[in-house]
């Protein structure tokens, strides 16, 4: 009889768990609120901030305690991360912190034109091999299906480790003539006091205790 490891078994449970949990919306069930995810989903008409590639979604649930009118929605597909952030809010009482389980790529099919007010990427997958850049979430392909959700003149946030993803996006921004709010290639250093970026996720913490920098750009979209 074939046995499952702790970790497989924690997965499947983890898995079985998340399809309950009223705040986990996954494919046809998160089109539904297309249009309407702060009128239907959070019972509201408060700005909604898109974390995406959210992993455990710990940046959705800090600035969900910290900005109670505003609604905040972490985008993943791996269930078994997103399962941490869900179970935190729930368990916490936090009802202005949403995930949604499904690729990027489909970003489009869940959110209406100018639907949503500021998306973040927090520490996404540099996908460092030159092939994948077409994976890089903030290729040009990306970044016009997050123009196309933002409402205009909509906000990006990025926080990164990783520099030459760090130096790729500042390219990109570049090439597209968006505007550059804010940046810089050491948040502690030059933002030590802002309290939105000093909230940290399981892994920037592992990056700060080998000392690596953390890079960040905020930028904009024109229209």
């Amino acid at each position: 009889m074939l046995k499952i490891s702790k970790v497989a078994k924690r997965k499947l449970q983890r898995f079985a768990e998340i399809g309950t949990f009223e705040n986990v919306k996954q494919l046809e069930e998160g089109k539904a609120y297309k249009g309407k995810w702060a009128k239907e989903f959070f019972k509201n008409e408060n700005p909604i901030i898109l974390e995406l590639a959210c992993g455990k979604g710990e940046y959705s649930v800090n600035l969900g305690k910290r900005f109670p009118n505003q609604n905040f929605i972490g985008i993943d597909y791996k269930g078994n991360r997103l399962w941490v952030g869900a179970k935190m809010a729930l368990d916490e009482g936090i009802t202005n912190v949403g995930f949604l389980r499904i690729q990027i790529q489909h970003v489009l099919d869940f959110f209406e034109n100018g639907e949503i007010d500021e998306i973040w990427l927090t520490f996404p997958d540099p996908q460092a091999q030159s092939p994948l850049e077409r994976k890089r979430l903030t290729n040009p392909t990306f970044l016009e299906k997050y123009k196309t959700i933002l409402k205009p003149n909509g906000i990006m946030h990025l926080k990164t480790d990783n520099d030459g993803f760090y130096e790729y996006t500042l390219e990109k921004i570049a090439e597209l003539h968006l505007v550059i709010l804010q940046q810089t290639d050491n948040v502690y250093r030059d933002f030590h006091q802002d309290e939105i970026l000093a909230i940290k996720t399981h892994y920037e913490r592992l990056y700060l205790q080998k000392n690596k920098n953390i890079n960040y750009v905020k930028f904009r979209f024109n229209g």
